[in-house]
């Protein structure tokens, strides 16, 4: 009986569901999100979670234990250059789960795991555009209004200078 046994075994043996966590822990990594199954992304979860809360403190000792899960020297340095910095304000709650639906062929339930800080759209924390506000108007029309109206006024008539003949034989 499983009682109080609440790991997902994903239908794999041991060494199986090792090896696709941390495969899936390297491509989550290097790629910042992926596409896999709801199942597999709440696994995922539970086991890249406290890898990343090691790669916090930069030590020896936490590079070799994220190796020993991970086993990919570009995914461990990747995590303490790049991911680690952005994450060391967060108390938790590194990854995002979302569910995208149902796979065509078998309709499996399918979702997207990213990690929160790397998400432009979603990140409250990241530096906010200043929003501007456009016109449907062409902007030679609103240069020519400007000039317009930050022009004095004058009412003087102004004549068009009429066209020399003088001009027209030293020309050729």
């Amino acid at each position: 009986m499983r009682h109080g046994k609440k790991f997902n075994h994903l239908g794999r043996t041991a060494s199986h569901r090792s090896a696709l966590l941390s495969n899936m822990a390297c491509s989550l990594i290097e790629h910042k999100r992926i596409n896999t199954t709801v199942a597999k992304a709440k696994a995922l979860r539970v086991y890249v979670e406290p890898l990343l809360t090691k790669a916090k403190e930069d030590t020896t000792h936490n590079r070799r234990i994220v190796f020993s899960y991970l086993q990919s020297k570009e995914a461990v340095t990747e995590l303490f250059r790049t991911i680690a910095p952005k994450i060391a304000e967060r108390n938790g709650g590194y990854t995002r789960i979302i569910k995208t639906g149902f796979r065509p062929g078998d309709a499996a339930d399918t979702a997207l795991i990213e990690l929160v800080d790397f998400n432009e759209l979603y990140n409250p924390n990241a530096e906010e555009k200043k929003a501007t506000r456009r016109s449907r108007r062409s902007t030679t029309a609103k240069k020519a209004e400007t000039v317009v109206a930050d022009a004095p006024k004058v009412e003087e008539k102004i004549e068009e200078p009429k066209a020399d003949s003088t001009e027209e034989k030293t020309e050729e």
